[in-house]
């Protein structure tokens, strides 16, 4: 009997459903991605790579809904994270003028420190790009080491960045504030309505931006603390 040996020289390539062939292709040729092969008779298959790594496409089942945002899912594991992000993002201000933040498609935001961000595409597929040497465990809850306000918006950054939940990460951030903001500092108070506006802006829900901006406003901070709670509010697109 032959014995065989299986050497670690595989290569997965993930088939995700496709809602729109004209949609699919405008979307990944405008973020730079090469078409391979393109098929629609007589069943639609579309291939595409971008960079060291390819991803199908397959006729989606007959109940597929894109706004569900729940069609397939594609881990890209990479070294550094940030230069993945930093190259759609330009692409698609390129291609969209400006960077899609809620909808479909569209890109989560990023920030320094972060180990992943998700593409969404036309079909609700997710291609979530993560670092290698992203911490195995996360603190679901937010950090121990944190207290009240703080510790909420840690939680908070773990469900947007991990699990993609703004809804979950506005209701944590709003009772919080509301708990536990008298006793948090300014800082931490800033940070919460940034948060909140930002998650609002995401989720289309803009009934108390304005009051949560005019408060916002009237927080003292330090020249730098003003600084991080802007940019809290740029990384978020408001």
């Amino acid at each position: 009997m032959t014995e065989t040996t299986i050497r670690a020289n595989e290569t997965v390539v993930p088939v995700l459903p496709c809602a729109d062939l004209e949609e699919t292709l405008a979307f990944y040729q405008a973020l730079g991605f090469e078409v391979t092969y393109r098929q629609t008779r007589p069943y639609l298959y579309l291939a595409l790579e971008w960079s060291g790594f390819a991803v199908h496409f397959g006729r989606p089942p007959q109940d597929h809904d894109p706004a569900r945002e729940d069609g397939g899912a594609c881990l890209v594991m990479v070294e550094e994270v940030a230069a993945y992000h930093a190259a759609f993002t330009e692409a698609m201000r390129a291609a969209y003028r400006k960077v899609p933040a809620k909808g479909l498609p569209r890109i989560t935001r990023f920030r320094p420190g972060q180990t992943r961000f998700t593409l969404l595409d036309p079909s609700g597929n997710s291609l979530i790009f993560i670092q290698r040497d992203e911490p195995v465990t996360l603190e679901y809850g937010g950090s121990r080491k944190l207290r009240g306000l703080a510790r909420a918006l840690d939680n908070a950054r773990i469900l947007r960045e991990f699990k993609n939940d703004d809804r979950a990460a506005f209701r944590a951030v709003s009772s919080a504030l509301r708990r536990h903001g008298d006793a948090a500092t300014a800082l931490d108070r800033a940070l919460a309505l940034a948060t909140l506006i930002a998650l609002a802006t995401a989720l289309d829900e803009r009934e108390h931006i304005d009051a949560w901006t005019r408060e916002l406003e009237r927080i003292h901070l330090t020249d730098a603390e003003r600084e991080r709670v802007s940019d809290e509010l740029r990384r978020s697109g408001t």
